[in-house]
């Protein structure tokens, strides 16, 4: 089969890189323009297109594909048997998805219809799902919506941070791709509608970072935190300066003695130990931090944290 690519980050890279150790013939590989990056806003290659570099596979980089005829074109002449797209970041206009013979193939991460959208993996983790999964499909004109080829569901670690089920989630990815390839070649590949109840994973907002002691519970907040870690790390305020949580636990009852504090405002400190650290008093149970970052520091142990930075018992985060 003669492949065309369509991915971008590292999660697209893992695919990329099982299709091609499995031998497939890949003729193309579109991915996104370098972007600036860093201090000097360099110009950064994504993942994909570095390894297609390595590969010396042929690279498209259109700014857009939609109303692109130069581009389509080009696809057409290639005339893929398939196109294996992977988080690539534009939507696909019908031109393209009508031109390999064998379809144009999507790797999702989620159980379909579970989290069609931009952000599976984080909404899975912000909800506190214990199951999540990658799905493959036949991609039409809509979002997501396209008739279901393999599932492999995977089980979301209590504590496990967005980054850590995204290394996760892109290697089982990679796989059920080449999986579902070879099921495709042999002709024997299902094709299961997706039915009318789904939900939606929309693009993550910077304002939904900002903990809200008042209306959310511990296990909430903890969820909130491990979601958001490392994309951009919930925060809050203490004294007028912002601090972000890189890693909380819910406290156990053993932990601390936790009775008669209604009178308490959400977001106290109830305990501040330089040794074990420092637990808050939530809408519905204690939180206890781990890993902090106070502004314009470097992220550290909430130990090393209040060595420099004591804070002190009955203090109120905002």
């Amino acid at each position: 089969m003669k492949i065309v690519f369509m991915g971008t980050p590292d999660f697209a890279e893992e695919s990329l890189k099982a299709i091609y150790e499995e031998g497939y013939e890949i003729i193309g590989v579109v991915t996104n323009p370098d972007r600036p990056k860093g201090r000097g806003m360099k110009m950064i290659p994504s993942p994909v297109k570095e390894f297609a570099t390595e590969k010396n596979l042929k690279v498209f980089q259109p700014e857009k594909v939609k109303k692109n005829e130069e581009f389509i074109n080009e696809i057409k002449e290639l005339n893929p048997d398939v196109i294996c797209v992977v988080a690539y970041g534009k939507i696909l206009p019908k031109e393209i998805l009508e031109i390999p013979k064998l379809g144009c193939i999507n790797v999702h991460a989620s159980l379909l219809p579970k989290y069609r959208g931009a952000a599976p993996i984080q909404w899975a983790v912000l909800n506190g799902d214990k199951i999540t999964g990658v799905t493959t499909m036949y991609m039409d004109v809509g979002m997501d919506t396209g008739d279901m080829i393999l599932k492999q569901e995977v089980e979301i670690g209590e504590d496990e941070t967005t980054g850590e089920l995204w290394d996760r989630l892109k290697i089982v990815g990679g796989k059920l791709l080449v999986e579902t390839l070879r099921q495709i070649e042999k002709g024997i590949a299902p094709r299961e509608k997706q039915g009318e109840e789904y939900t939606i994973a929309p693009m993550l907002s910077k304002e939904m970072a900002k903990i809200d002691w008042n209306n959310k519970t511990a296990q909430e907040i903890k969820n909130l935190v491990r979601g958001l870690n490392p994309i951009m790390g919930a925060y809050t305020f203490l004294d007028g300066k912002k601090i972000k949580f890189w890693e909380v636990k819910v406290a156990g009852k053993d932990e601390i003695y936790a009775e008669n504090m209604g009178f308490l405002k959400n977001g106290t400190v109830i305990v501040s130990d330089p040794k074990d650290g420092i637990y808050i008093k939530c809408k519905e149970g204690i939180l206890k931090v781990l890993q902090i970052q106070g502004e314009n520091a470097r992220r550290m142990t909430i130990q090393e944290y209040l060595r420099g930075n004591p804070i002190q018992e009955f203090k109120v985060f905002e």
